[in-house]
């Protein structure tokens, strides 16, 4: 918990844990990212399963400090290698020299990994990272039919290696969260991408990298609109993001000719691009659900998924929800025969259907029906009193904005100088939603 020059209770971290767990408020099952009790502004960042919280009583902007407290993440995770609760208890002591360094007296003051190691002199405690789950999807997968640990990029970037042996790497991971809505038809209302080149970096002496883009991508819809006006003579099957941003690092003096971005990549992770894209594209599922009345007290729900991708990608813990009327007291689920690695249930507290898959294939179809009972009988359309489907899921190997790393060049030091270079692509939902 990051405190506000001392003027919150001291008891605040119970007063936060209490009420986040016991949450009660507007119908909502979590609490907001900031609130306030008594006085004093609560905000938090949930990142790998652990809160990270700020306590004001000033009228400060929340979007800042949440931004700060994304970055004291990412900047504990650079140092730690693995961010949990056991790497933390084991570095309780660098985690605290760090925040003391980040923040001074209530004030940012840094939070670059780069910077931070001149003023921080603390070694990490690495943490055994073969025993622990992985911490994203972006971490699972490599390029080609080659496979990598889940661990790989859990490595601390100032910690030196048993034998001070030092694997000359680089990691570029273009994650993409998809927001999609479907009309009761299946028929797609609104879809968008919001995506990140993600980079973290494992080379010795920092060289000068160059990271090249698709040569039709182009930036901004309409000319005159947009920051950058690079049109292609691809024609239609040309990448058009809506608007970009860059790393402060990055160089785009070549960007107009052929794509490619110049950098030389600082200590620690760090998003080289963030991109928007609305151009219409194929979503890699189709979601169809239709609820109908089966008899006095009765109805029927019945969702099908469909893989709209090659068989050669799957799709990975897939989860599909479904609210359904508020007077349901009983679901019994229908799954299709041979079904494996699939799980059904009734949250009854908040009434909503829930419909896990570990994993999809490309092409494959599958489906559930779903038997509801009613304490009273519907009075209106049932369609009105249910839904709409959600979805989550994770895609590795697919990015639904076709933008690819042509090629990743870094400047040779010596002959013998050969990194590693590990490029990968994971697709995850952000807003995936099916009317009834």
């Amino acid at each position: 918990m990051v405190a506000d020059r001392g003027v919150v209770p001291k008891g605040s971290a119970e007063i936060f844990f209490r009420k986040v767990k016991f949450w009660k408020g507007d119908e909502a099952e979590e609490a907001p990212p900031v609130f306030n009790v008594d006085g004093v502004n609560y905000i938090h960042a949930k990142v790998a399963g652990l809160m990270f919280v700020a306590t004001t009583r000033a009228n400060v902007s929340p979007s800042l400090v949440l931004e700060l407290l994304q970055r004291i993440a990412r900047v504990i995770k650079d140092y730690l290698g693995v961010l949990n609760e056991d790497s933390l208890r084991k570095n309780f002591v660098l985690v605290y020299e760090l925040l003391d360094e980040v923040i001074d007296f209530g004030y940012p003051q840094m939070t670059s990994t780069e910077v931070l190691k001149s003023y921080v002199f603390n070694e990490p405690i690495v943490v055994d990272s073969s025993r622990i789950p992985t911490l994203g999807p972006a971490a699972m997968f490599m390029q080609s039919t080659k496979r990598m640990p889940g661990t790989a990029v859990t490595k601390s970037v100032v910690a030196n290696e048993p034998g001070a042996r030092k694997r000359d790497e680089i990691f570029v991971d273009i994650i993409e969260k998809i927001s999609v809505t479907f009309s009761s038809s299946g028929y797609i209302l609104t879809s968008e991408v919001d995506g990140t080149i993600q980079m973290k970096s494992y080379l010795s002496g920092n060289p000068d990298i160059r990271l090249a883009l698709n040569e039709d991508l182009s930036i901004g819809r309409n000319v005159g609109n947009s920051m950058y006006d690079y049109r292609s003579s691809a024609g239609g099957g040309s990448v058009i993001l809506d608007d970009c941003n860059f790393h402060e690092s990055v160089h785009l003096d070549n960007f107009d000719l052929d794509r490619t971005l110049s950098l030389v990549p600082p200590d620690g992770e760090f998003s080289v691009m963030n991109y928007r894209m609305t151009q219409e594209f194929k979503p890699p599922f189709r979601i169809n659900a239709l609820i109908e009345e089966a008899g006095p007290l009765k109805a029927e729900v019945i969702i099908k998924i469909r893989a709209d991708f090659s068989s050669s990608v799957t799709g990975n813990t897939i989860a599909v929800q479904m609210p359904v009327p508020k007077y349901t007291t009983r679901v019994s689920f229908e799954l299709e025969s041979g079904a494996i690695g699939q799980a059904t249930d009734f949250k009854e507290t908040n009434k909503k259907l829930e419909w896990s898959l570990n994993k999809i294939v490309g092409g494959a179809e599958h489906t559930l029906r779903a038997k509801l009972t009613f304490s009273q009988e519907s009075h209106g359309n049932l369609t009105k009193e249910a839904g709409p489907v959600s979805m989550n899921f994770t895609i590795p190997m697919y990015n639904a904005s076709k933008l690819q790393v042509r090629y990743l060049q870094i400047a040779k030091k010596s002959k013998t100088y050969n990194p590693y270079r590990w490029v990968r692509y994971v697709t995850q939902a952000n807003s995936y939603v099916a009317r009834l």
